[in-house]
C-alpha cells in the first residue's frame, strides 16, 4: 500500500461516515471546483489544490511524496517532535516503521483545521435547528478559532519529520466521523432510557472500559444516573467545540442529552442553563475509538498492518 492510497482511502472513508451524508460532501467538493475555476491565475497559484478532492482540511500528508510503501504505522493521538524522536529511537533499535500517523493535526492541517467546523451547521440542522440559525451561530465561533490558530508555530512537528525523514500524516475529521457514526447508530439502536443506560453502553466498548482504569472514562457532566436521556445527540466531529449559544436551540429542537468528547467550562454552564444532560465519553478514548474504526476499514481494504501504538492510542480490533 502506498501512502497516497492510504490517504485517499481515509478521506473516502471519512466521507462515507460523514453525518452530512456522502452526496452532500460530494456536492461541496463540486462547488469548491466551480469557485476554483473562477479564480484569477494569481489566486489559483495561492489556492490549496487539495481542497478540490479532500473536504477535510485537518487531514493531510504532512511529509512524504505519497509513493512510500506503508506496512507498519506508528499511531498516536498527538504526534509532535518528542514522539517523532521516540520513533527514530525505535527505528535505531531495529523496529520497522514506515509512517507516523497522528490523529490531532499538525502543520498545514492544524493551520486550516477550523475550516471543517463549517460542517457543524449541517449537523445541527439534522437535529432540528434551522440552517440559517445554525450558520449564523457558527460563523463567529469559526472566526474566533481561526484567530487563535493564526499565531501558532504550527510547522514545528512537520519540520522535525522532514529533518528525520519520517513520512507523516494526520487523520482527524475522518476518524471523528467514524466514532460519531458508530456511537450515534449504537445509541439510536439501543434506545437507552436513562443516563445510566447510556453509561453502561459506553462502558461495554473496550476503548471506554479500559480508559476507566486510567481515570479518563465516561462521566456524567450534567444530570444524574436516573435522569431520562430523551433524544441523544452524539457531538464528536466538526473540528472542535461549536458556539456556546447553540444549547438553547438544541433544547428547543428536542435534544435531551449530548454525548461528547470534552466540554469547556463556558459550554458546560450554558448547557446546564438550558437543562441539557451531558455525558462526556472521554476525549482520548473517543479519539482512540475513531482511529481504531478507521484502521479496521484500512485493514479490510489493504490487509493486515503492523501498528505501533503511542501517545494515548490503544489498538482494539473489531471483526
Amino acid at each position: 500500500m502506498k501512502l497516497k492510497d492510504l490517504y485517499r482511502f481515509i478521506i473516502e472513508t471519512g466521507m462515507k461516515k460523514d453525518p452530512r451524508g456522502y452526496s452532500t460532501v460530494e456536492k461541496l467538493l463540486k462547488e469548491e471546483k466551480k469557485k476554483y475555476e473562477k479564480l484569477s491565475e494569481e489566486e489559483k497559484r495561492e489556492f490549496n489544490i487539495e481542497k478540490l478532492t479532500n473536504p477535510y482540511s485537518d487531514t493531510r500528508i504532512l511529509n512524504g511524496t505519497g509513493e512510500e510503501e506503508i506496512n507498519s504505522i506508528f499511531v498516536g493521538i498527538d504526534i509532535e517532535t518528542p514522539e517523532l524522536l521516540l520513533l527514530e529511537t525505535l527505528r535505531n533499535k531495529g523496529v520497522k516503521i514506515d509512517l507516523a500517523l497522528t490523529h490531532h493535526p499538525e502543520g498545514k492541517a492544524y493551520a486550516d483545521f477550523y475550516e471543517v467546523m463549517n460542517m457543524q451547521a449541517d449537523i445541527l440542522h439534522k437535529f432540528g435547528i434551522p440552517i440559517n440559525i445554525a450558520e449564523a451561530l457558527m460563523e463567529p465561533r469559526i472566526k474566533e478559532v481561526s484567530r487563535k490558530v493564526l499565531p501558532q508555530n504550527h510547522t514545528r512537528a512537520t519540520d522535525s519529520a522532514k529533518l528525520l525523514n519520517i513520512p507523516f500524516m494526520s487523520a482527524h475529521t475522518p476518524a471523528d466521523n467514524c466514532v460519531t457514526d458508530y456511537l450515534q447508530k449504537l445509541l439510536d439502536n439501543k434506545k437507552p432510557q436513562t443516563l445510566d443506560d447510556v453509561l453502561k453502553i459506553l462502558k461495554s466498548i473496550p476503548e471506554y472500559s479500559n480508559a476507566i482504569k486510567d481515570s479518563s472514562g465516561p462521566v456524567i457532566f450534567i444530570g444524574s444516573k436516573e435522569k431520562r436521556a430523551g433524544k441523544i445527540f452524539v457531538d464528536m466531529t466538526g473540528g472542535t467545540e461549536g458556539s456556546i449559544e447553540i444549547f438553547e436551540k438544541l433544547a428547543q429542537s428536542g435534544v435531551g442529552t449530548i454525548v461528547g468528547m470534552h466540554m469547556s467550562e463556558e459550554h458546560y454552564k450554558n448547557a446546564q442553563k438550558y437543562h441539557i444532560n451531558v455525558i462526556i465519553a472521554g476525549h482520548i478514548p473517543s479519539d482512540t475509538l475513531g482511529m481504531n474504526l478507521l484502521i479496521d476499514e484500512v485493514e479490510k481494504k489493504f490487509g493486515k498492518l503492523e501498528i505501533i501504538p503511542c501517545s494515548g492510542f490503544r489498538r482494539y480490533k473489531r471483526k
